[in-house]
């Protein structure tokens, strides 16, 4: 019995997440194409299938545990696992500093 609670509370979660995005869709749509672009205006059904492609296009089925990040996260280990302190101390210093051009103060914009 509690576990017929429980599904039926998931499908009603599941369905009301749904349907919210599924009008937040249509809504956002129906205000912003037609001016924008010309577009023409879409039915919830529209706006349904417009939100399942996009999630396919977009997002897409997540397959393994968190989408496969433990292959990545397991070399990683295997890298650090594999540094002398000084090259450790050396990543540490880089990544409180920023990675790449993106997180380097303006001095070094400067230069370049």
């Amino acid at each position: 019995m509690r576990r017929i609670v429980k599904v039926f509370g998931v499908l009603l979660f599941l369905t009301i997440v749904f349907t919210g995005f599924t009008t937040g869709v249509l809504h956002l749509w129906n205000w912003l194409m037609p001016t924008i672009f010309g577009l023409h205006v879409i039915t919830y059904w529209q706006a349904l299938g417009l939100l399942g492609l996009s999630w396919l296009l977009f997002g897409g089925p997540r397959l393994g545990p968190r989408g496969g990040g433990g292959r990545w996260r397991h070399r990683v280990r295997e890298r650090w696992e594999q540094m002398t302190p000084e090259e450790r101390e050396k990543f540490r210093s880089g990544m409180r500093h920023g990675c790449g051009p993106w997180g380097q103060g303006k001095s070094n914009k400067a230069e370049s």
